[in-house]
């Protein structure tokens, strides 16, 4: 039986790619041991490529109180209300490696309230689905309710510039119809 296709746009072959995309293709498939269907796909657009993961090493890579299992989390639950599977399952196997706990994910994309997270986490994530799905309701009460927990003004530009990037990127893999990867369904289990 032949694999689906991991995108219904043309995906270029890791050998003929720039040399700066292709060792950072290189690089992730050493690391985790496979290439995340993301970067081929969006390789097929090089300048993209390089604009992308640029903002999204910026969001996601920074030192900070909102900690990186935090981040992923965000993109957790707004990947599932935008209804993106490539983000849902790719983002759920880091959250759980990262957070270390094998039940996370599910919890976060299944319905975030009902998770085993603190009243903290509970709270970006509220903020985190409103900037998502209503970002023109966002006011002043909501940053205060960010500050009641603990959260400061760049903290509340991070939680919003997660998940306003990752509903652009929700919008690409679902246009382009982007694969999850298999080895994502198994990581952190």
């Amino acid at each position: 039986m032949t694999a689906p296709a991991i995108s219904r746009f043309p995906v270029p072959e890791i050998a003929g790619l720039p040399d700066d995309i292709r060792e950072r293709i290189l690089a992730v498939q050493e690391k985790s041991g496979f290439v995340p269907n993301v970067f081929l796909v969006l390789a097929h657009r090089p300048d993209e490529f390089r604009a992308f993961f640029a903002y999204h090493d910026a969001l996601m890579d920074k030192p900070g109180p909102i900690t990186k299992a935090e981040r992923e989390m965000i993109v957790v639950a707004t990947s599932n209300a935008n209804q993106c599977q490539y983000c849902v399952v790719a983002h759920g196997a880091i959250l759980r490696i990262r957070a270390k706990n094998p039940l996370i994910a599910d919890q976060v994309a299944t319905n975030y309230r009902k998770a085993d997270i603190t009243p903290r986490q509970l709270a970006m994530l509220d903020f985190a689905m409103k900037v998502s799905a209503r970002a023109y309701e966002v006011g002043d009460a909501d940053i205060a309710g960010l500050k009641s927990h603990g959260f400061t003004d760049e903290d509340a530009w991070d939680i919003a510039a997660i998940a306003a990037f990752f509903a652009m990127s929700n919008r690409l893999a679902n246009v382009t119809s982007m694969r999850p990867n298999d080895e994502f369904y198994a990581m952190g289990r």
